[in-house]
């Protein structure tokens, strides 16, 4: 099998359901070596016997159901990817299954997009588990942990009856976040007509799930507030993290994505520097020198990350959102940012939005700050799906400096 080959395993106990999987996936014979097992039993059978890049579960089986086999693969081979496939009406079912799956794929299946699924997921999870990446991580002392009020605000949105007073009492339980939300709220990038003096009013003019990048943000960046990392750096990735996000979000509105690939968007675009907030913090000034060597050689900064740790804050950023269990949207948009081609997917995706955003940002005049070098437009990737030439529409929906 050719290195570059991906070893696939489909699992579905209906057998027309199976045959019928297997022909539809036929054009990724080039590229795939897959096997179908009937059920599970068969399934743990073939993954005893050989290693796999991904597998792809039915979550509606009797017995062992997908849910259960894909959290036994976890367990015994966690280097596989794992895709659940089920109906809209099982979402309940889904969400319970979390901690087991890397993506989820609706029925009834569109065999483009599943194909696209998976080979994200494995770009994904090859890009995470590099040599280089695992060493430098290994190194860094402390970590930022997925904040608790972030988890009880996620836990909150996903009730059928969530509300805005709810959430409202909820953040303002603890007067500093509720303090580092509202500054965020009325920065200038959210375009707000009023200066918002509380979380409800917050809610109210931005919606629920708004909140949830804001609060995720705030955390980040209180447990970073005693960080090594130096305050202007810290604010500096804050503002810019900001306006990427505010992009992203409008670029994700306009491409007409879906509610939570908005959501996404706007989330991987407001912390997809995280790893160098990460790589400061731990390397102090080593990491800056190699700031400082990419800009006198006028190199890109990822090529001297890359000299130096052999991973990139792009990769650092990404490994931290996966041990917080995001939604792999969001991983990959912060991973692949600045070569989203690597991602090998034709579709649209939060991806795009993020990567169009940081270069577009990047691209406006610069602020005191001294900003790095614009990012570099990925046009092959662009063109790949089919937005290439919606750059210039893009471009007019980022915000003036200081507006």
């Amino acid at each position: 099998m050719p290195a570059d080959e991906l070893r696939v395993l489909i699992v579905d106990d209906d057998a027309t359901a199976l045959a019928r999987t297997k022909q539809l996936l036929r054009a990724c014979r080039r590229s795939w070596q897959m096997e179908f097992c009937h059920g599970a039993e068969q399934a743990l059978d073939a993954l005893a016997q050989h290693a796999y890049d991904a597998v792809v579960a039915d979550l509606e089986m009797a017995g062992v159901d997908g849910a259960e086999l894909l959290g036994c693969v976890r367990d015994l081979y966690p280097d596989a990817v794992r895709l659940l496939v089920g109906a809209p009406e099982q979402s309940a079912a889904m969400v319970r299954s979390l901690a087991v799956a890397h993506r989820y794929v609706a029925k009834p299946v569109d065999m483009d997009v599943l194909g696209d699924s998976i080979s994200r997921a494995v770009s994904l999870g090859r890009r995470l588990r590099k040599p280089g990446l695992t060493a430098l991580v290994g190194q860094i002392d402390r970590l930022p942990s997925l904040p608790d009020i972030y988890l009880q605000l996620v836990d909150e949105l996903r009730r059928a009856d969530a509300e805005v007073g709810r959430v409202a009492d909820l953040l303002t339980r603890d007067v500093g976040m509720t303090a580092k939300v509202l500054q965020l709220v009325n920065s200038s990038y959210f375009g707000l007509p009023v200066h918002v003096a509380d979380v409800r009013h917050a809610a109210s003019l931005l919606g629920l799930n708004a909140l949830k990048p804001l609060v995720l943000t705030a955390g980040v960046f209180r447990q970073l507030e005693d960080a090594r990392v130096p305050a202007k750096l810290a604010r500096d990735l804050l503002e810019h993290g900001l306006a990427v996000g505010a992009l992203a979000k409008r670029i994700a509105e306009s491409a007409r994505l879906s509610s939570d690939a908005v959501d996404h968007a706007m989330l991987a675009g407001i912390l997809h520097d995280l790893g160098k907030l990460l790589l400061a913090d731990h390397f102090g000034r080593n990491y800056a020198n190699v700031c400082l060597a990419a800009e006198t050689c006028q190199v890109p900064l990822l090529v001297a990350e890359q000299d130096q740790f052999e991973a990139t804050h792009a990769d650092v950023g990404g490994f931290l959102l996966s041990l917080w269990g995001l939604p792999q949207e969001i991983v990959e948009a912060v991973s692949f940012h600045h070569d989203p081609s690597a991602l090998g997917s034709h579709l649209l995706s939060p991806l795009t939005a993020v990567h169009a955003a940081n270069a577009l940002v990047r691209a406006t005049p610069p602020s005191e700050s001294g900003e790095e070098r614009p990012s570099r437009l990925d046009h092959e990737y662009l063109q790949r799906v089919g937005v290439l030439e919606r750059m210039p529409e893009w471009a007019n929906l980022v915000e003036p400096v200081g507006a």
